[in-house]
């Protein structure tokens, strides 16, 4: 047989074409999901991640584990990239994002084998998504009591910690997501605005929201106050030092007097920003980079204590809370640059000095988060940060649908019943996308020791029998009966659940899209440096 041009074209390329394709990238979201699905819900269990290291890990959050896994299969890695999607847009909902995924991909391949082409799967996939959509819109209320808010933060922390700490976290999160609320900014504001900061003393329930600024800083002149009740900052993102040359160069010095006068210069020049400093009445300096030790005695004098060596979002954070304006050179500071603080003091913490700083303004805080070992401290920062995203994100978008299953088996249903509308084969997509849908409630029973089976059917006939709140009986896995879920106080936020279908439905018509799966073999070559010296 003669080799067509194609194929001599890719003689040096390892192809992967058509249903092979498909096969290979499904198997590959199927063993990513297989990962994670068993943390799902209440009842899910935690992975122990082991780093080269040796460092060990030991978590419950699905996106913590796929990220940390060494992947190599590009389909894995899309999906791994569309969890991390939806944890920063919605801070839960990964692990169901990834094994609808996969379900949605293992029923598409189904089709594919039946004789349905990808394209009309992906069309049929992307109608069922807006009707999906569009159902949940209907099914969604706005909660009814501080309960059903604080229910929606514990229910996104289901699992993953004890639930004594899982209360004491919701209230942190919720208190910092309401001294937020009204806040301008992106949906990262709660990251830019609330400083994390491990604490060793104490255990996980004694971890707190301190409304101001806690640094591990010291002041640099222990001669000056560790405490006071309130005055003016200044805030230098730079730093106080005498200017360095930016070359490499020498100045040649032809006489002492000479050398005199160009010290006596630079110290006039760190004078008169003191000066400055204290014309403003400011006495709390904070200077992100370095102050010359001159400068220091000068500051002192003039009664300003000072700090130095600050991350630049720490000094974002202070002037937040202080009014104050950032300013480059302290020589260029205005009236207007200058704020207030209400207090600051001095305290140890695990042996290191701290200054917690307080201002009126408001806008950031520091949560401490103690704990007795660092896998502790870390997985407790890891629930409250997916809390605090929630409470956050609640604020501006206050929807609310049940939990346990209960959305996925009611728009499971609502899509059959909607998919003979269409005339195509694209029914047959839209029903494989509500069978889909029903690994959510599958995977919630099977991970709590329940037949995912009898759970479906019982949980769907359940919902029919009730006409007026059918949409919101779901699973309660920790007593296996079926039950209204706002009763139950297992309630999602909408934009979780609508983020995690619409990207579980756009990373699986990603994969469909695939037909070719290209490998270019990389053998040892010669250098073309070489090459040409061979020539020569």
């Amino acid at each position: 047989m003669v080799e067509s041009e194609h194929d001599a074209a890719l003689e040096d390329t390892d192809r992967l074409h058509g249903r092979s394709a498909l096969v290979d990238n499904v198997k590959a979201a199927v063993a990513l999901a297989g990962a994670v699905r068993s943390t799902l819900g209440p009842r899910g269990l935690d992975k122990m991640l082991v780093e080269e290291g040796g460092s060990v890990t030991v978590t419950n959050d699905g996106v913590t584990v796929l990220q940390t896994a060494k992947v190599e299969h590009p389909t894995a890695r899309l999906l791994i990239s569309t969890s991390s999607s939806q944890d920063r847009a919605a801070r839960d909902g990964t692990t169901t994002t990834v094994i609808l995924t996969a379900e949605m991909l293992q029923n598409a391949l189904e089709l594919v084998r039946s004789g349905v082409h990808p394209s009309i799967i992906m069309n049929g996939y992307q109608i069922a998504l807006e009707e999906a959509l569009a159902e949940m819109e209907h099914m969604a209320r706005a909660p009814q009591s501080e309960a059903e808010r604080r229910a929606v933060v514990e229910t996104s922390l289901a699992g993953k910690i004890d639930s004594s700490l899982t209360a004491h976290l919701t209230g942190l999160a919720l208190e910092a997501a309401d001294a937020l609320a009204g806040e301008e900014g992106d949906a990262d504001l709660e990251r830019l605005r609330v400083k994390r900061l491990m604490v060793r003393d104490g255990t996980a329930r004694e971890s707190e929201i301190v409304h101001g600024m806690v640094l591990a800083k010291s002041r640099m002149d222990m001669a000056t106050p560790a405490n006071s009740d309130g005055g003016r900052i200044a805030i230098v993102d730079g730093d106080l030092e005498n200017a360095k040359l930016e070359l490499e160069a020498s100045i040649e010095v032809t006489s002492t007097g000479a050398l005199r006068s160009f010290h006596e210069r630079a110290r006039e020049r760190l004078q008169e920003q003191v000066e400055l400093l204290k014309s403003l009445d400011v006495d709390l300096l904070v200077v992100r980079d370095g102050v010359a030790e001159e400068a220091a005695t000068m500051l002192t004098n003039a009664g300003i204590t000072a700090y130095r060596r600050f991350e630049r979002e720490d000094l974002e954070r202070l002037a937040r809370i202080t009014g104050s304006t950032m300013v480059r050179d302290a020589r260029r500071i205005k009236k207007e640059d200058v704020g207030t603080y209400s207090s600051r003091s001095e305290q140890t913490f695990s042996g290191v000095k701290h200054t917690r700083i307080d201002g009126s303004e408001g806008g950031a805080m520091t949560v401490l988060i103690r704990g007795t070992s660092p896998a502790v401290r870390e997985e407790a920062q890891r629930a409250f940060d997916d809390a605090l995203g929630v409470a956050h994100r609640l604020s501006g978008d206050s929807q609310l649908l049940p939990g346990g299953g209960a959305s996925q088996i009611h728009l499971a249903r609502h899509l059959r019943a909607f998919a003979p509308s269409q005339s195509g084969r694209e029914q047959l997509a839209i029903e494989a996308y509500a069978a889909a849908l029903e690994i959510v409630p599958r995977t919630l029973a099977e991970n709590s020791g329940l037949d995912p089976i009898d759970a479906i059917l019982t949980l769907s006939a359940a919902q029919v029998a009730d006409s007026e709140n059918g949409p919101w009986i779901g699973l309660d896995v920790m007593s296996g009966e079926k039950t209204r879920m706002d009763e139950a106080g297992i309630i999602d936020p909408l934009f979780v659940v609508r983020h995690a279908l619409s990207g579980a439905t756009e990373a699986a018509n990603s994969v469909l899209r695939i037909d070719d799966v290209l490998w270019a073999k990389q053998d040892a070559q010669t250098p073309d440096w070489q090459s040409e010296m061979d020539q020569d």
